[in-house]
């Protein structure tokens, strides 16, 4: 009996374990990613940049609204939010009051698929299939038919009123005690709502540092961004892969970055240029998967410093 059945039964009990930490413990694990990013002009002061993004809020989730509510303890010269809001429809006071206290600072957001459209069940193997057909999101697929429709102009309204920056397909400037930085956004690639060309032509030359943002990675974003001139690109939505495997990484992106750049700092080039990209892993889940194993739940802290 043993020799038949020991093995599948211990790899079964090893995935059940698995299964029950990565929807129990790491989901709420959350953590923040310290950066430091060479970008700024030369005498430039450093400035102090907090990231929240793929918050995925559902009702009820009250230590993720605590620690969101933690992250002005950190002081931060602005913040940006780069979308991805909900997972619940009823999810939208939640999120204003957790991210009430950041609203106090300069801050700037553009969305996400999920702010727009509730989540989907739907089979995970298919974020590999279309990984292998290299189709994501509306790109390539068929429209989406039935979409729940989410309040997001509520939370648009909200940030609105806290006076941070509205980056759909357009730019603004945020003024930090002195300085002057300019922010140029589009609206998610993975729906097909970016308009890169009603902000092409890459930073205006007014401000003293200006950067790109965007939900989805999506390497026709990136190009465009780094050739323009942009020296720095913020996005989110990759989730850092949720899934990982230990010691080697992300399986998926569920857009058409590489896994290597799927969370964190790397570099992005297109004609002849040079920005630095980061990516965060996000702090949430969608509700019909609240699962992740390694690649805990971050926001980050970016110190923007003067170039090497």
């Amino acid at each position: 009996m043993r020799a038949r059945y020991g093995v599948p039964l211990g790899i079964a009990a090893a995935g059940a374990a698995g299964l029950v930490y990565a929807a129990g413990v790491e989901t709420r694990s959350f953590r923040l990613r310290r950066v430091t990013v060479p970008v700024l002009p030369a005498g430039m002061r450093p400035l102090r940049m907090l990231q929240v993004s793929d918050i995925h809020m559902v009702s009820g989730q009250r230590k993720k609204q605590r620690w969101l509510r933690s992250l002005a303890g950190l002081r931060p010269d602005f913040v940006l939010n780069t979308g991805d809001n909900l997972s619940d429809p009823e999810g939208v006071p939640e999120v204003l009051d957790a991210l009430g206290p950041l609203m106090e600072f300069p801050g700037a957001y553009v969305f996400g698929s999920n702010d727009y459209y509730g989540p989907t069940l739907r089979n995970p193997g298919r974020y590999l299939t279309e990984k292998l057909r290299g189709k994501h999101g509306l790109n390539g697929n068929p429209p989406v038919v039935g979409a729940v429709h989410n309040p997001w102009e509520d939370i648009r309204d909200g940030f609105d009123a806290a006076g941070w920056l509205n980056l759909t397909n357009t730019r603004g400037t945020l003024k930090i005690e002195g300085a002057s930085v300019e922010l140029t956004g589009v609206d998610d690639p993975h729906i097909k709502r970016d308009r890169y060309e009603r902000v092409a032509g890459g930073p205006s030359g007014d401000a003293d540092f200006s950067m790109g943002v965007v939900h989805a990675p999506y390497l026709r974003a990136l190009d465009a961004f780094t050739a323009d001139g942009y020296p720095l690109i913020l996005a989110g939505h990759t989730h850092g892969g949720q899934l990982c495997i230990p010691f080697y990484g992300a399986l998926v992106t569920n857009c058409d970055l590489d896994t290597e750049r799927v969370k964190g700092l790397s570099t992005h080039q297109a004609e002849g240029r040079t920005a630095y990209l980061h990516v965060s892993a996000g702090c949430g889940t969608s509700r019909y998967a609240p699962v992740r194993f390694a690649c805990p739940p971050e926001a980050t802290l970016l110190t923007l410093v003067g170039r090497e």
